[in-house]
């Protein structure tokens, strides 16, 4: 009979971490990497896609191929606009429900090498495996081994490449195509694991929303220059128009302000145009494209009524205009943890920049 003193006292680890309430609310976060395991088969393609644009920082072109007949490429990067016939890099993305081993490349090896024998590209300069399970310990150890793995895929050949390569023929490794192969260089072959894959795809704006845990520290917004810049001609206008329509008078540039007393008004204005400038920035880089537009059109449909209403001059239009996008909440973008009082006024200025807001009435 098992003695009690032999059995362990129940005595849970002391958490190596810090509770937040988001841990209460949610639990504990589950790491990317084992987020990316449990993918669907249509949610890889969508990470795949996603992470793919983080390439276009490295290569003149990035496309994606797939179907019976994509030769042997995924994921192609182009160092050059000469395509397939210039240095490019292959990336074949693979999902399984094993890491990636031995036995699941040797068919794409044989395909790169085919086909570039063929004529149908150059070998690529360097081919990257990557597997939604990550890579196998012993397929790692072979991609660092170049000559066993020319070895290994030459023992495999009549069992994977054979008829594997093309539905409509047979590739035997003989004649010319065998000396082709005995001179292809098998050190371009390499992997690429999950952890740089998420890292890479942490520099594009899929990421936060396609694994959580908020938006990234934002910038400071950069001061205005004091000279005012090209494209900030059209919002410019219309303050001082709107500044001029209030006084009674012309105001043909911003160093007529100097003695009405609206010089640190038009100052104002100008910084939250920076910071509504700087936030479009930051959601470029943070968040899917269309996120700002959705933002800015809210905050347009927040303050049309206002700035459609009666008011004494343009420069009060301005001001109630400005004044209510501050109260905007805009709560469903994405962006709300980021944005600030000084975002949502200079979304008007943004807005009058492009004439969707005028600060003097048409039929005024």
């Amino acid at each position: 009979m098992i003695a009690i003193s032999d059995l362990k006292d129940i005595n849970p680890a002391v958490p190596s971490h810090l509770s937040s309430p988001q841990h209460v609310h949610s639990g504990l976060p589950i790491p990317k990497v084992n987020r990316v395991k449990v993918f669907s088969p249509e949610a890889w393609e969508e990470f795949v896609e996603e992470w793919a644009s983080s390439l276009k920082s490295s290569y003149t072109k990035v496309r994606r191929f797939g179907g019976s007949g994509d030769l042997g490429v995924d994921v192609a990067g182009f160092r050059s606009d000469e395509g397939f016939s210039g240095p490019w890099d292959n990336f074949q993305c693979k999902r399984y429900d094993h890491p990636l081993r031995p036995g699941d490349i040797w068919v794409e090896i044989g395909k790169v090498i085919y086909y570039s024998f063929k004529n149908e590209y150059v070998p690529p300069r360097q081919h990257y495996f990557v597997c939604s399970q990550d890579i196998g310990t012993s397929l790692e150890k072979l991609l660092n081994k170049s000559d066993e793995l020319k070895s290994k895929t030459i023992e495999n050949w009549e069992k994977h490449c054979l008829d594997g390569i093309t539905s409509t023929m047979a590739v035997p490794l003989t004649g010319a195509f065998a000396d082709y192969f005995a001179k292809f260089d098998f050190r371009i072959f390499s992997s690429r694991s999950l952890l740089e894959m998420i890292s890479g795809h942490s520099t594009t704006g899929f990421h936060a929303v396609r694994f959580g845990g908020g938006l990234p520290p934002r910038p400071t917004p950069p001061t205005p220059p004091e000279a005012p810049e090209l494209h900030e001609s059209r919002y410019i206008r219309q303050l001082l128009d709107a500044y001029g329509d209030h006084l009674g008078e012309n105001v043909a540039d911003p160093g007529a302000l100097l003695h009405t007393g609206l010089k640190k008004d038009f100052l104002r204005q100008r910084e939250r145009f920076y910071h509504a400038e700087a936030l479009r920035n930051f959601a470029r880089d943070t968040v899917p494209d269309g996120t700002f537009d959705a933002l800015q059109s809210e905050i347009y449909h927040g303050v049309i009524d206002i700035c459609e209403d009666v008011h004494d001059d343009g420069f009060k239009r301005m001001k109630a205009t400005v004044a209510h996008a501050s109260t905007v909440a805009a709560t469903s973008n994405p962006l709300v943890s980021a944005i600030q009082a000084q975002d949502r006024q200079g979304i008007c200025h943004q807005l009058a920049n492009d004439d969707r807001l005028q600060w003097i009435a048409e039929d005024e």
